[in-house]
């Protein structure tokens, strides 16, 4: 073996440290200053309003591989019914089971042909000043909610005066009571 020569090791020298910087301290506001940045009143910038945080959430992004975290079966689970695309169950599903709006037993029914009407007694015509009482009239003081719909004249109460009472139906006993005081019953075909 060759005795090797040993080269001097270079000495670092470090920079001798610097002194530290001198802080300079900001001046102190005038007291006027003060007082008329309190004075104006804050005014916020459409621009500048943000969401506070949180408030808007991250759509879930489905199928994009294992680094998402909802890769290969993009939150499904695995196999199955639910797992497959297009399925689709009716309201009250119960996975296969008689459901319970087909274990319980039907009853009555709708009649599609049924009238509604806005009822008026003779009560209240009674209480009215004038002599020709159309729907118009009846609408302008409450007594019904719209001209519009139909209008029956129920016979509860009595009438005193003559009137002429425009309505789209009459019970019997209402007709006879306006006729008996003199008035007429006018109806409205619908």
């Amino acid at each position: 073996m060759k005795n090797k020569i040993l080269k001097p090791r270079k000495i670092l020298r470090r920079a001798p440290k610097a002194a530290p910087a001198v802080v300079k301290k900001k001046k102190a506001k005038p007291k006027a200053a003060i007082a008329r940045q309190k004075e104006q009143p804050f005014v916020s910038i459409l621009a500048s309003l943000k969401a506070p945080r949180g408030s808007h959430k991250r759509k879930k992004i489905l199928g994009r591989g294992p680094g998402s975290g909802h890769g290969k079966t993009s939150t499904r689970g695995s196999k199955g019914q639910t797992s497959r695309a297009g399925r689709d169950f009716y309201l009250g599903f119960e996975g296969g089971q008689t459901p319970l709006i087909r274990r319980i037993p039907k009853r009555g029914f709708t009649n599609k042909f049924k009238k509604e009407f806005q009822i008026v007694n003779l009560d209240d015509l009674d209480r009215m000043k004038e002599t020709n009482i159309t729907l118009e009239l009846l609408e302008a003081r409450g007594l019904i909610k719209d001209k519009k719909q139909l209008v029956k004249v129920l016979g509860d109460g009595k009438i005193q005066s003559p009137v002429t009472v425009q309505a789209h139906a009459f019970s019997k006993r209402a007709a006879q009571e306006i006729k008996n005081a003199g008035g007429q019953t006018q109806v409205i075909h619908a």
